[in-house]
């Protein structure tokens, strides 16, 4: 039987809500309450698989009710009731496994128990819960290169509630172990809307990442803090910070470390959450690419120094597709091709350079470099 807690701070709602329970023989009710933070008290001891949570209660909503046990008990359902009109429910919808508005049809709170029913046993298959703890966390890796992703293996893409549950769980990633407040989310999330409907948004979306993120790997946590929130990842593996200390601890260009350093240009697929669009991500997209291009310019060199002038030429390419504004590469080609007496190539990289430098910053090209290339080309 599902074991289940109730909270509305209505005693003829909370009376009701219990009788129809028992009628249904929908579960054991091992509490109900009228307060809210009695009812958390209540669930973080007895550790019920549902909780029935009224969405308006004084003190502690059932919103930030729901938020603190998502955040120790990620497992346990949440059924929300409220006397909200239609329109108002939208966001609750996402975040809870169910949703009944007051006052609550026997008819209507069937179908929440037969949905429970359903989830209990998808949880309790023997088989299914061994591959998920068995292989998950060796597969697991949260993916920021070009967009976001959480590569969870054979189990397929994850699908966020809404872009916003995206975009936070992104920013907690951004921000990995570090604590972020409450007030700053809602400055930074929703600055202009009313704080008391902003916080309402705010523990809908935390809800439904908890949600989302637990059903990839529960090592994947947002845990509360006194006045905000931090991500727990528990060993799972973020691409930008494993090809980050890949950079850091790659042993020096040499023929036989060639492969790991070509390897450290292939784990970079795109530039840091550059789909997405996020405003908060832009100094890091800046100093990840800065990073990627001195190596990826290192390695070039070393190409060419190696007497294989097809694959610098790739990874010079490669460069100057994304960093066309860069002078450097430019100059690194003009070399290249004059090395190998292509005289055609040289004048089109050095045209092509004069006038991005006129049509983007108004000047030409160093004269230290105009003066080389016209001894050498022209």
């Amino acid at each position: 039987m599902i074991r289940i807690i109730l909270a509305d701070d209505e005693a003829l709602a909370l009376f009701s809500l219990q009788k129809q329970l028992e009628k249904l023989n929908g579960g054991v009710i091992v509490g109900a309450y009228q307060n809210g933070a009695e009812a958390v008290e209540a669930v973080l001891r007895e550790k019920p698989e549902a909780v029935f949570l009224d969405i308006d209660m004084p003190e502690l909503s059932g919103l930030e009710a729901a938020e603190i046990i998502m955040s120790h008990l990620p497992e346990t359902e949440i059924i929300f009731a409220t006397a909200y009109e239609e329109h108002a429910l939208k966001a609750f919808e996402l975040a809870a496994i169910d949703y009944l508005l007051k006052p609550v049809s026997t008819q209507r709170l069937a179908k929440t128990l037969t949905r429970l029913s359903q989830v209990k046993a998808a949880k309790t298959e023997p088989d299914l819960l061994a591959v998920r703890s068995s292989s998950t966390k060796e597969q697991v890796m949260i993916r920021c290169f070009q967009t976001l992703e959480i590569d969870a293996g054979e189990s397929g893409p994850v699908h966020w509630r809404t872009n916003k549950a995206q975009e936070l769980f992104a920013y907690f990633v951004h921000l990995r172990d570090q604590p972020v407040r409450k007030d700053a989310l809602l400055e930074l999330f929703w600055p202009d809307i009313d704080p008391k409907k902003g916080y309402t948004q705010l523990y809908t979306t935390i809800y439904q990442i908890r949600k989302t993120a637990n059903a990839v790997h529960p090592g994947i946590r947002i845990v509360s803090g006194d006045k905000g929130y931090r991500l727990e990842l528990n060993g799972i593996g973020v691409d930008v910070v494993t090809w980050e200390e890949g950079l850091q601890t790659a042993p020096p260009l040499s023929e036989h470390t060639f492969a790991r350093h070509l390897q450290l240009l292939e784990l970079y697929r795109g530039d840091y959450l550059e789909d997405c669009g996020y405003w908060w991500a832009e100094n890091e997209r800046e100093r990840l690419r800065m990073l990627w291009y001195r190596h990826a310019m290192r390695v070039a060199a070393f190409l060419e120094t190696s007497d294989n002038a097809a694959e610098a030429f790739q990874l010079y390419f490669l460069i100057q597709r994304r960093f066309p504004f860069t002078e450097e590469v430019y100059w690194a080609l003009i070399k290249l091709f004059t090395y190998i007496g292509d005289r055609v190539s040289v004048e089109r990289q050095y045209d092509t350079l004069s006038q991005m430098l006129h049509d983007e910053f108004g000047t030409k090209p160093a004269r230290t470099l105009d003066q080389w290339y016209r001894e050498r080309v022209v």
